[in-house]
């Protein structure tokens, strides 16, 4: 707060700074928790050898915060494998889809700002969506949040996600809704099959062990009640991945974010590779 004599009360300055959240302590050392089996496909299909998992991550890592140090991202291991195994433990490629991923973000502020469940909550609830129900961004938002939480697990990155879309009963008004530049932005992230209403060309596609009965399945009836509850007790880690404000000038950070040192590409490699988690 500001006196009359132009002076500033330095307390009123750090009450301000606590209501700044950072991100929390690094993770736990990271741990594989792919199975022999899923072990062994990641080994055929996608390059990846146990014995040179973490030199791969800290060739990533060390690519980063030598060409993109500024780059405000994540860099702990879990993260970083997600993207190597997206493109083959290629480094390279890898490194250019990070950099895509931010610059969605920044591209895209309609979906990724204050992005987390409970802002979505409607989405996940409602079902079949009409234009009156809520813009369609909403869907587009939902559907980046279960695609956010679907890649964490291993397996998930090492068998692929397959999204089924249901266009029953939409009309010109929904299909017309996005316009074409959100609709050419969607197409550019996603690969269609189209099956029309031939069930049997799906379910080449598809076993019908996984699908729900209303789709010729054998897996129950089709309950989406349960992973929104996934989504909404994720709240948090939603805000802190997607909810952050930048860093203040001269805020304080937490221990965890410090690190001794004046060079600070130096000061991070000293650290095990399993203890980054920058933002």
């Amino acid at each position: 707060m500001a006196h009359q004599n132009g002076h500033t009360d330095p307390g009123s300055s750090l009450d301000a700074m606590a209501d700044i959240r950072f991100p929390a302590a690094p993770p736990p050392i990271y741990e594989c928790t792919l199975t022999p089996e899923l072990e062994a496909k990641a080994r055929e299909e996608l390059q990846e050898k146990p014995e040179w998992r973490l030199r791969d991550v800290q060739a990533l890592r060390d690519m980063i915060l030598k060409e993109h140090y500024g780059l405000r991202t994540r860099l702990d291991d879990a993260f970083l494998l997600r993207f190597l195994r997206a493109r083959k433990f290629d480094y390279d490629r890898a490194l250019q889809l990070l950099l895509n991923y931010h610059s969605s973000r920044r591209a895209w502020p309609e979906v990724f700002q204050d992005l987390k469940p409970s802002t979505v909550k409607h989405v996940l609830e409602l079902g079949k969506w009409t234009p009156n129900d809520y813009p369609f961004v909403d869907n587009i938002r939902a559907i980046y949040l279960t695609l956010e939480k679907l890649i964490q697990p291993e397996e998930t990155q090492v068998n692929g996600i397959v999204i089924l879309v249901d266009y029953t009963g939409v009309g010109l008004s929904q299909a017309s809704n996005p316009g074409p530049l959100l609709a050419k932005k969607v197409v550019s992230i996603l690969q269609f099959v189209l099956h029309g209403s031939d069930l049997s060309s799906l379910h080449r596609v598809i076993p019908r062990s996984v699908l729900p009965q209303e789709y010729g399945g054998v897996d129950g009836r089709l309950d989406m009640s349960g992973w929104t509850r996934v989504l909404l007790e994720a709240e948090e880690e939603f805000v802190v991945e997607f909810c952050q404000p930048e860093p203040l000038e001269g805020a304080l950070m937490p221990d965890s974010m410090l690190f001794e040192g004046e060079q600070p590409e130096e000061s991070f490699r000293s650290l095990r590779s399993q203890l980054y988690y920058c933002y």
